[in-house]
């Protein structure tokens, strides 16, 4: 049996902010469905956890000592879809009103390393595979190999870091090596794990994992060119082989159209046409907008990667052409009045939800004919997934994850029988606007717009091959 840990600041059902609770957690699942595989994940306690819901124990009490600090920690243990959760709880470090974006967030996450591998030795528990997930858990590989009272405890520990958003890098001051973790500074010196004249935990995770992944292969193709390598380009080349893409899979229980409780009308491939003008008339009656013109989603955080300014001279276009825009999501705030705006000016063709609402996103997945995605870049993506499942055509931008989910139409290729959606390459509205135009070509051909619809419900975005391919990965770290 192969026993995995997994290591994330985020997870559902507990705590999410974006992908990373979905993947860790889609994993996790899919991993502990074979006899074959143990997976534990531990993540932090945060204020908005409710463990009322769940039956959770507590099962160990500590005081982590980090240089001058003590960080009393109490350890809550619940299982769910056979994988077994511990929660640290500190008051101090996890009980605020959000996950990320405090001033001390380099020591809060710190606090999270230590008090993993401190309370893994306190349990006698031993790990084949500790997978970590970005910036706040990728100290952990270098921990290990560069601490000499842990490096023995896991020497037959194998490391691996998935990078889920290379923007995020968790720089600090070189004082933080020795000050949170008890390393020495030459890290630093020897320019290790150091960027831009600053402690790289992501980097520290890059240098020190067995292997490292991203989340999707064209994704990793971009972070091996200088220019999209968000300056991980040396660091990822030194690894070579080391580094490869695995495209995420998506929840197949939570996004289903034919058993989904949140949907108006329940459906799938043989009553397609059908389900969807149910739900759309449910969504067209009570928000007011025209039923016979194209429906556009999207579901997003409203912040620069996920091509605001595009999106805005898409839905332009798309109200100048009669069409209507649906938009769920929050972020930046002059993003979410310009849309507040929009749907005061256009509120029979332009709505604005700066909210979030999983009900509402679900409706809109299965009423809309067309789900914008216009990101600047993409390292996977899963809205387009969702669309897809929920037949609604994904209009997206050539990059990371997109490339590799979705199957782009033109009238060149005529490729009808395979395309799952709408692909453009340039972030200009000349391109855009070519998008919104093909859209409303397929949406004018009934024909077309079913086949299309029917290709992408059936592609398969399951984490069954994702999971297999993990798999591959720790048999060949075991292996060495």
């Amino acid at each position: 049996m192969t026993k995995i840990l997994m290591a994330a600041s985020e997870v559902l059902p507990f705590s999410k902010t974006g992908g990373l609770a979905d993947v860790a957690y889609a994993l996790s699942k899919e991993l502990a469905l074979k006899k074959s595989n143990e997976v534990v994940v531990i993540t932090p306690y945060y204020k908005s956890i409710d463990l009322s819901k769940y039956e959770a124990s507590k099962v160990d009490e500590f005081d982590l000592h980090m240089n001058w600090r003590t960080f009393h920690t109490e350890v809550y243990f619940v299982t769910y879809k056979n994988i077994k959760y511990y929660l640290l709880k500190n008051a101090d470090k996890f009980d605020r009103d959000s996950i990320y974006g405090y001033y001390d967030d380099g020591e809060r996450f710190a606090y999270f390393c230590d008090a993993i591998l401190e309370f893994i030795m306190r349990q006698h528990m031993d790990f084949d595979v500790i997978h970590v997930h970005d910036w706040q858990s990728a100290m952990i590989p270098c921990i290990i190999k560069r601490r000499i009272d842990i490096t023995n405890r896991f020497e037959k520990t194998k490391t691996i870091l998935t990078i889920h958003n290379p923007a995020f890098q968790g720089l600090f001051g070189v004082g933080s090596l020795w000050d949170f973790y008890g390393l020495d500074e030459n890290l630093f010196y020897s320019g290790e794990i150091r960027m831009n004249d600053q402690v790289s935990t992501l980097k520290a995770g890059i240098r020190f994992a067995d292997k490292i992944t991203t989340v999707s292969p064209t994704h990793a193709n971009e972070l091996k060119e200088l220019e999209k390598s968000f300056g991980l380009y040396y660091d990822l080349q030194y690894r070579g082989s080391d580094f490869v893409g695995v495209l995420n899979g998506m929840d197949y229980e939570e996004f289903n159209p034919a058993t989904d409780p949140r949907i108006d009308a329940n459906f799938g491939l043989k009553n397609l046409t059908s389900g969807k003008k149910a739900n759309k008339e449910a969504f067209a009656k009570e928000f007011g907008i025209n039923m016979k013109a194209p429906l556009f989603g999207c579901v997003s955080r409203l912040s620069d990667q996920k091509g605001l300014h595009q999106l805005i001279d898409m839905s332009n276009h798309i109200i100048e052409k009669g069409g209507s825009v649906a938009i769920l999501g929050t972020g930046e705030k002059w993003a979410e009045d310009l849309f507040n705006d929009m749907h005061k000016r256009f509120p029979t063709q332009f709505l604005a939800f700066t909210k979030f609402d999983n009900n509402l996103a679900h409706m809109i997945y299965a009423a809309s004919d067309f789900f914008l995605m216009p990101s600047v870049f993409e390292p996977c993506g899963l809205g387009q997934m969702i669309a897809e499942r929920y037949g609604s055509l994904p209009v997206v931008r050539s990059v990371g994850g997109l490339v590799d989910s979705v199957i782009g139409y033109t009238t060149d290729l005529n490729n009808a029988e395979d395309a799952t959606g709408v692909m453009f390459n340039d972030g200009d509205g000349t391109a855009s606007n070519w998008a919104i135009d093909t859209c409303y070509h397929i949406y004018e051909n009934s024909k077309l717009l079913t086949q299309l619809r029917k290709n992408a419900m059936k592609m398969d975005h399951s984490w069954k091959k994702s999971c297999s391919d993990y798999e591959a990965l720790y048999k060949e770290m075991l292996a060495k």
